[in-house]
């Protein structure tokens, strides 16, 4: 039995070993977006899926007609100015700090007194005419992500991603938490909770930097183990040479010695790193998507707001006089922010687990809802939901997918010639309806970045390696985690067995 372990351990840990070193360097990454926030890749090093062409990949989120023949166009490219038949593109991001990251937004809003707003992942921006450039507003809150901007009369309405923040002169903002739902109950999905106890999150900032020494610590195990595995190799080429193998030999040793104890010491650790990241990925996210758990108390988790991290797009609507709120949990209503609870709207609207891309009032009680579940007309006072694409009565499927629709929506705009267009993220622009064809991708929209945060996103899940393994990168999480998982275990047994 060791020496099958032995035997695995070691060829297996080999030949992963470059997806390992990967794993790890990209989740620390991912742990500290703002620390690598201005560092960007051109899209011209990465496989073709990540180029942009047709507007894929989520380059437009949304557009707004900001005069008679002037219109924003916004999302991952930044914003750009251009007109009503996108014929010509105008730079409009500056004022925000360098790195595409800066400049991902997420909504525009054009107040009725004739001020624009940003809001993007790391705060809220103000447009000044003067100097034609965006000034960031500072906000009362930890988070700076702004999810959207709405008005009612003259009270600006700025939605985080847990908080909904309200000033009436558009510089001093007050925090209002939001009352919670009709169907509130005090748990969290598992999805977000092992998605915190992976990343560290769970703990703040403590937690996300002994998840960072883990990685260092996969980092170590996997430099150490190639050391070793070459080292026999290199003392063959010696001795036939007549060289001396005493540095080698060292070597080796110091080298078996620290991967024995910086190895049994963190496995445990390693192993709750591992298992965890499998379940964010198929097919084991399947099984717990929509699952519910405790919140673990003392931790991040144990938020007495009902609404961490769970909100998402906002609009108040004159005609109803609703605030209409879509979140994690679905798309609720109320008539005062002060009420002491939110109702829900039936039927929901499907949305993916990926958040609501399109929020757009379609009349005065429907809406156009986008996400990578599809695209749909919602009509609140009828109380009915079209699918916006086919033009046919939704119909839910017998078995829930969670995941994608037949359309991944990404954006949408109805202010250019030839009518309203969808965004889908990987096949681009397509006309909702009959139309001329959309211009194409100017060059200068296409030589846009990456973000190395997306990128080691791309990485960290798997989806990067769709050029080496097509359809099954899908899984490569699920099986690079059962292989990790072994190496981990075998490498222990081996230890106590031999070592210890």
């Amino acid at each position: 039995m060791v020496k099958f372990f032995r035997k695995y351990h070691k060829w297996l840990g080999i030949g992963i070993t470059v997806f390992i070193l990967l794993f790890a360097l990209s989740g620390i990454v991912l742990n500290h977006r703002d620390w690598f926030s201005g560092v960007n890749v051109p899209r011209s090093l990465l496989p073709e899926e990540y180029h942009y062409k047709n507007w894929n990949n989520g380059a437009v989120r949304g557009t707004l007609t900001i005069g008679p023949d002037s219109v924003l166009v916004y999302g991952n490219i930044g914003i750009w100015l251009t007109d009503s038949t996108a014929s010509r593109f105008k730079d409009f991001n500056r004022g925000f700090p360098n790195g595409i990251d800066h400049r991902k937004i997420s909504t525009i809003y054009k107040t009725s007194s004739g001020s624009l707003f940003a809001g993007s992942l790391f705060g809220l921006y103000q447009f000044n005419t003067s100097s034609q450039e965006w000034q960031r507003i500072e906000l009362p809150i930890h988070e700076p992500r702004i999810c959207d901007i709405t008005e009612k009369q003259d009270t600006l309405l700025v939605l985080g991603r847990s908080y909904l923040l309200s000033s009436v002169d558009h510089r001093n903002f007050s925090v209002l938490q939001l009352p919670k739902s009709e169907d509130y109950y005090s748990t969290v999905g598992l999805f977000k909770t092992l998605w915190v106890i992976h990343s560290g999150e769970i703990l703040g900032i403590v937690g996300k930097l002994l998840v960072d020494m883990l990685g260092i610590v996969f980092i170590f195990l996997s430099i150490t183990g190639l050391i070793y595995f070459i080292n026999p190799y290199l003392i063959k080429r010696y001795l036939k040479r007549n060289r001396d193998i005493q540095p080698i030999l060292k070597s080796s040793r110091w080298n078996l010695k620290w991967h024995n104890n910086v190895g049994w010491i963190a496995v445990f650790f390693l192993l709750i790193t591992t298992l965890t990241g499998m379940f964010l990925r198929p097919p084991l996210l399947i099984a717990i998507a929509t699952s519910k758990v405790a919140k673990i108390p003392y931790t991040i988790l144990d938020s007495p707001n009902p609404w961490f991290d769970k909100l998402r797009r906002i609009d108040y609507n004159p005609t109803t006089k609703q605030y209409i709120i879509a979140t994690r949990d679905g798309i609720y209503y109320t008539h005062s922010l002060d009420s002491d609870v939110l109702k829900k709207f039936k039927p929901q609207v499907p949305m993916s687990l990926m958040g609501v891309n399109v929020f757009e009032p379609f009349s005065d009680a429907s809406y156009l809802i986008g996400s990578f579940s599809g695209l749909f007309d919602w009509d609140m006072r009828q109380q009915t939901i079209r699918d916006a694409i086919k033009n046919t009565p939704y119909s839910p499927p017998k078995q829930r997918d969670f995941m994608i629709g037949e359309q991944i929506i990404s954006g949408y705009s109805s202010d250019f010639q030839g009518g309203p267009v969808f965004f889908d993220y990987r096949q681009g622009v397509k006309r909702l309806g009959e139309g001329p064809e959309f211009p194409v991708m100017p060059d200068i929209i296409k030589d846009q970045p990456m973000s190395l945060w997306h990128l080691s996103l791309e990485i960290h899940v798997g989806r990067f390696y769709r050029f080496l393994f097509g359809p099954l990168s899908g899984f490569f999480v699920f099986f690079s985690g059962l292989i990790i998982g072994f190496i981990l275990i075998s490498g222990f047994v081996v230890w106590y067995k031999l070592h210890r």
